[in-house]
């Protein structure tokens, strides 16, 4: 399965790699931001693996473990940049040392150090994608930020660029970009964008989509008995934010929606999470879920999930049918 990536012409595979649990340990104050302790050699392996079954599009960010899942992607990309497309982000600050978010910056001088540090980071001379990281920053800042991103691609620094939001009023300021290409936004079966997916419908923008199985919830592996560590941002020290875990467990909500829905996208000898990525390319046809990873055996199922593609349109009905009668009893 192949996407494009909105206006550039650019083909990526229809799925990508996502790389926030690979940066391992992150803090905000007290809450944890990241997944807990990494190896990263694993990590390296299951991106390497990813590639070599036909991923191309992989997506980090500077702040994913302050730097090192950008160091780690660097590394695992080695030898095979030209094989592979590359999304990173800008706008947050942190101390690499301490693993501490620092606040956001949404100032174009930023905006060009984060690039430079990015680039030395991942071992690159380009970024493909380049996204802007604050998801609530006021759109009346935007044109600023448009016009450094436009001059980076100018530079040849950068070839194209977005925003991570879910507002749809911020990603319209964007979308007027001449390079612009791509909104990343959380998309999955209980959390669904309608107006987000029409917008990038409308203006021929990719649809980057995060939290694709819900942080891992619609994994199916997870019970309100299974432990978490409190170095996760699902664990008991996660963010108010957090919505698909509370107090280091799953969402009871959450978990009643999925095994309503379960034999639905467990279809055809799909594993839930395959069924969960199925939903997402047959809601749209410009969406790229990128799933995280910890380990080889997490790409190999999701990746094998572009084999079996889309759920059918009967399916999407039924399920659409059933979280309506849940929303509503």
């Amino acid at each position: 399965m192949q996407r494009q990536l909105g206006r550039t012409g650019i083909q990526i595979s229809a799925m990508g790699l996502g790389c926030w649990a690979i940066g391992g340990v992150l803090w905000e104050g007290n809450d944890a931001v990241g997944w807990g302790e990494v190896d990263d050699r694993d990590s390296i392996a299951a991106l390497r693996r990813g590639i070599e079954m036909g991923i191309t599009f992989i997506d980090t960010a500077d702040n994913y473990g302050a730097g090192h899942s950008e160091r780690v992607v660097g590394e695992a990309v080695r030898g095979l940049r030209e094989k592979v497309v590359i999304s990173t982000k800008f706008g947050n600050t942190f101390d690499e040392a301490t693993k501490q978010m620092k606040g956001g910056n949404a100032t174009s001088e930023y905006a060009l150090k984060a690039c430079e540090a990015s680039l030395k980071r991942l071992g690159t001379d380009y970024i493909d994608l380049y996204l802007f990281h604050l998801n609530d920053c006021e759109p009346s800042k935007a044109p600023q930020i448009m016009e450094v991103l436009e001059s980076l691609v100018q530079k040849g620094k950068i070839r194209c660029y977005g925003w991570s939001t879910d507002h749809p009023d911020r990603a319209q300021v964007f979308a007027q970009g001449e390079h612009c290409a791509a909104i990343e936004h959380d998309e999955n079966i209980f959390v669904d964008n309608g107006p987000m997916l029409e917008l990038c419908r409308r203006h021929g923008l990719a649809s980057v989509n995060r939290a694709p199985l819900a942080m891992g919830l619609l994994t199916g592996k997870y019970s309100t008995a299974r432990p978490i560590d409190d170095k996760d941002v699902r664990g008991s020290r996660s963010p108010a934010w957090m919505r698909y875990f509370q107090k280091g467990a799953p969402s009871a909500p959450f978990l009643k929606k999925l095994e309503s829905i379960r034999e639905i996208i467990t279809s055809n000898g799909r594993s839930v999470a395959q069924g969960s990525l199925a939903w997402i390319w047959a809601r749209s046809h410009s969406t790229i879920p990128i799933p995280g990873f910890r380990n080889e055996k997490q790409v190999i199922e999701n990746v094998r999930a572009m084999e079996l593609g889309p759920l059918e349109q009967e399916q999407m009905t039924e399920i659409e049918g059933i979280l309506a009668s849940l929303r509503t009893s």
